[in-house]
């Protein structure tokens, strides 16, 4: 079994890598640096260095095919989400090989995000009333100045194939009229693409992680996140596996129940101080925080290969509740941005520093640093010293 492993920069394709490599894969990693995070593992077997799937699109795929037939590559896993749209866009790429995903059309059905609150309404899903524009001239004025705000406006699709490039969205809240009306003409992908406008929903985020077989659940999990950076808001870099909140299982179940899901998927909602959840969007592949549910018990990599492959597979029931994962280096940024923020006060700061070096030696891992594969920890200290004194 030969896996090729993209978007190596990325600390999910290192979990992928070191998943794929332990259950006996040969495994080769693939970015368009000189050298990458998952690269550096004992785990793969070779790295590749290949054109950007977002600024080369043709050239990453004319690579791929290439590379496909010339190292005879089984599967192809790459996890960002212009790596693996490229490739079900293009699918003749894959050669021989094959990508563990559903079909484009099922993958689009959840990543476009206007097609996804549509499956919730036919699903009895729970989400924020939304309401659909082609482009920013089909929002007329009156409506602007009717709406009751704060109000969301989300693009339908956060990465746009344009055919020879990609355009890449983000999603806003306006506070007023003016504010919508400036995101209207200031941007890009508002003014001439789709996009919605959503009622904001008070809360906290929250996610259910899953593994689906051609329809039919495999295994679900859920974490929460302890400390993100920057700190109020941004990726996780301490988290900790969480018991499954019902409702939230019973929501992304349904949801991907309708869509007859193949795969793994990250189920995103919004949970209100009630308790009640609103779906936001759906991941439609691998996660930041993959190595915490393989910590945990819940090999999702391993999973879903075998899945793929037909083999029978056990669904994990009682993972461990409780597990932390800690991103070193995520963390060390993350303190040096409250420290430096005005806007926490002195007894903030000090418990941050006293959370930050209060050892958790029954619970915790680190995402990177691992005793028995030290080769990415090394690059990812020197590429973090790099940018340090840069």
């Amino acid at each position: 079994m030969r896996i090729l492993v993209l978007d190596a920069n990325q600390r999910s394709a290192l979990a992928v890598t070191r998943s794929l490599g332990a259950a006996h894969a040969t495994v080769l990693t693939a970015d368009d640096s000189p050298q990458a995070l998952a690269g550096c593992s004992r785990y793969s077997s070779l790295y590749l260095q290949c054109p950007s799937p977002a600024n080369q699109p043709q050239a990453f795929l004319s690579w791929l095919r290439d590379t496909v037939t010339a190292q005879r590559i089984d599967w192809v896993f790459p996890v960002t989400e212009i790596s693996s749209q490229l490739i079900l866009l293009e699918s003749q790429a894959l050669g021989t090989a094959r990508i563990p995903f559903a079909t484009l059309d099922q993958v689009m059905a959840l990543a476009d995000k206007w097609q996804l609150m549509q499956l919730a309404q036919k699903a009895n899903v729970p989400h924020p009333r939304t309401v659909y524009f082609a482009n920013a001239a089909a929002l007329r004025p009156e409506t602007i100045d009717a709406l009751t705000y704060p109000v969301v406006v989300k693009p339908s699709q956060s990465r746009r194939w344009l055919g020879d490039g990609w355009l890449s969205t983000g999603v806003h809240i306006a506070n007023s009229a003016t504010e919508l009306t400036a995101l209207l003409r200031d941007m890009l992908y508002l003014r001439d693409f789709p996009f919605m406008l959503q009622e904001f929903i008070p809360g906290h985020g929250a996610g259910v992680f899953a593994l689906y077989n051609r329809g039919k659940p495999v295994t679900f999990f859920a974490h929460q996140r302890l400390r993100e950076k920057p700190p109020r808001g941004g990726v996780s870099v301490l988290s900790q596996s969480a018991p499954l909140a019902p409702k939230l299982l019973d929501a992304a179940k349904t949801l991907l129940d309708a869509a007859q899901w193949h795969g793994v998927a990250m189920v995103e909602f919004r949970v209100t101080a009630e308790g009640d959840p609103y779906l936001m969007e759906v991941n439609t592949r691998f996660w930041g925080s993959l190595q915490l549910a393989i910590d945990s018990g819940v090999n999702f990599p391993a999973l879903l290969l075998k899945t793929c492959l037909g083999e029978a597979v056990e669904p994990v029931r009682d993972y461990r509740v409780g597990q932390r994962l800690r991103w070193l280096l995520g963390d060390v940024d993350g303190l040096y941005l409250v420290l430096r923020d005005p806007g926490f006060n002195r007894q903030q700061k000090l418990r941050r520093l006293f959370d930050f070096f209060t050892p958790h030696f029954d619970n915790t891992r680190h995402e990177v640093n691992r005793w028995g594969d030290l080769g990415p920890a090394w690059f990812e200290l020197r590429a973090w010293l790099r940018a340090l004194v840069g």
